[in-house]
């Protein structure tokens, strides 16, 4: 066997960081394959390569015997003495067996298992970059796209986004470059496969997370998001210290740093609300940029009742219902709507209670397009 197989080895443990015995291992074990299945040989070969001089060896164990039976597995007891005279019948030993043009096959051989070594530690080595990526956000360029799937090179690697992840009011042509996010790296048989989309609440958690310093540092927290992507989203945030204003740094001066993320998500509009422990804020929060009467709270059913002035109603629900179901995701609790008149009929409002006047203003807080 030549000394440049050892010498691109070595190189290949080296530059590409595959262990050098693990490729001798495996060397070895398709050099036995080959021979087994070119000369028909049975399974008790072995092969000795020789680093130092560039050979290698076949050697086959055989069983001492009388008389021959198995050619492949046996061998006299007259041979075996003129190997060494010391052994006697029942004895195993090793017997060299190398072909005459076994080195043209080891040769075929040995090209297969280090292709094949090369490309299973590339693919390692993306999988672990990428591994790391999961739930992230990466920046990628679309380099083709088919009824299924848009194609985005994400670098060492080409991800699917599939149609199911895509933005349903979003357009995707052929070098434009995207923001998509990571749900999944899985290491399989064909390499790294890379799971992206354009759709899931992670996106937008991720895009508040780089355009936000507050966000980023700790500062803010985001509790929930609740998405339909490409339409409308809610997310609400909160902060431990009472003199951040965690809205207002989501929202940026004039309403900036959630404007650039709109920009990103080609016009998807974000509400923006403050989180609170206690369900009626924060029901009454998410239903922004509806006001709210009052909120009647079952905390066995994990259910709220929510009374809105007449004229609220419409923007309570929401167009198909949207409001009113984003926040209930982004909640967490049922949320039943009523208008004002609606529930003094059913007794769950009295003329004593603060009348809808003082819910006048009907200015849209905490909504950005």
């Amino acid at each position: 066997m030549s000394s440049q197989l050892f010498e691109a080895i070595d190189f290949l443990e080296k530059e590409k960081g595959i262990d050098k015995d693990i490729l001798m291992e495996a060397l070895e074990a398709a050099l036995i394959s080959a021979y087994k299945k070119n000369f028909k040989s049975a399974t008790n070969a072995r092969v000795d390569i020789d680093e130092q001089s560039g050979t290698m060896r076949v050697y086959s164990r055989k069983t001492v015997v009388e008389e021959i039976e198995d050619a492949q597995e046996e061998i006299s007891l007259d041979q075996a003495k003129e190997i060494d005279p010391k052994y006697e019948l029942e004895d195993v030993i090793e017997v060299e067996v190398t072909p005459k043009d076994f080195g043209r096959i080891a040769a075929q051989a040995a090209k297969q298992v280090v292709t094949q070594r090369v490309r299973e530690a590339e693919r390692g080595v993306i999988f672990s970059e990428y591994s790391d990526r999961e739930e992230d956000v990466m920046t990628g360029i679309i380099q083709r796209k088919d009824p299924r799937f848009v194609y985005v090179n994400l670098g060492k690697v080409e991800a699917k986004l599939a149609e199911a992840e895509q933005m349903p009011t979003e357009e995707y042509y052929v070098h434009d470059r995207i923001k998509v996010f990571v749900t999944k790296v899985e290491n399989t048989s064909k390499g790294p496969q890379i799971y992206i989309s354009r759709s899931h609440p992670g996106l937008l958690k991720r895009l508040f997370e780089m355009e936000v310093p507050e966000i980023y540092e700790g500062i803010v927290d985001i509790q929930s998001v609740a998405r339909e992507a490409g339409d409308r989203s809610k997310i609400s945030v909160h902060a431990d210290d009472p003199e951040i204003d965690a809205v207002g740094s989501c929202v940026g001066q004039k309403g900036q740093r959630v404007q650039v993320i709109v920009n990103e998500l080609k016009g998807e509009k974000i509400d923006v609300v403050e989180w609170s422990e206690d369900p009626v804020v924060y029901v009454s929060n998410a239903l922004s940029p509806s006001k709210v009467v009052e909120v009647l709270v079952n905390e066995e059913d994990k259910a709220t009742t929510v009374i809105v002035p007449d004229y609220q109603l419409s923007l309570a629900i929401g167009k198909r219902g949207q409001n009113a179901r984003l926040a209930a995701k982004l909640t967490g609790w049922k949320i039943d709507i009523k208008s004002e008149s609606e529930a003094r009929k059913e007794g769950l409002l009295t003329d004593n209670e603060e009348d809808a006047d003082a819910y006048s203003d009907n200015e849209e807080e905490g909504l950005f397009e």
